[in-house]
């Protein structure tokens, strides 16, 4: 997990956290945080683990650490936060010594990461991951959350 641990040390990927950090102050709905992209990253994990994938933990993680980190792009701009996650996550990518196969299989999971359509399975464990790590079980916004507007219940699966 060398590689993953340069992306936590990354000073690029601790700046792109403040700048959700910042935005995301009065959010009253989830916030895309460190807590957020390591949940995702473990509950993908397991999934491709119970899948029998076998994709790659730092491939995993990577995307996990790297699928919001320009949120705050949307913010500002309402540019596409998985685009501007793409953009934002090669350089970073780079830095760590991921290969180029490594990173462009890496990109085209973050780029897709909020469509249920998936051309791979990175990408579709992704998507899973990212929608069922919420803890909405605690959540304070649940009624005003559009996950839950027609009476869904939160089921905990990890």
């Amino acid at each position: 997990m060398d590689r993953i641990n340069c992306i936590l040390e990354d000073e690029d990927f601790k700046s792109y956290l403040k700048n959700n950090q910042a935005l995301e102050v009065e959010r009253i709905f989830c916030h895309h945080d460190i807590n957020h992209f390591m949940d995702v990253s473990r509950v993908a994990y397991i999934i491709n683990l119970e899948k029998g994938y076998g994709i790659d933990k730092e491939l995993i993680y990577a995307v996990g650490l790297l699928h919001d980190i320009g949120r705050w792009i949307e913010y500002k701009d309402g540019k596409d936060h998985a685009i501007a996650s793409s953009e934002l996550a090669q350089p970073i990518l780079l830095r760590c010594g991921f290969m180029e196969s490594e990173i462009d299989e890496v990109l085209r999971a973050i780029k897709s990461h909020r469509s249920e359509k998936q051309s791979t399975n990175l990408g579709a464990i992704i998507f899973e991951a990212d929608k069922i790590s919420r803890p909405c079980y605690t959540c304070t916004a649940k009624g005003q959350c559009k996950r839950f507007l027609n009476g869904e219940k939160y089921i905990l699966k990890y």
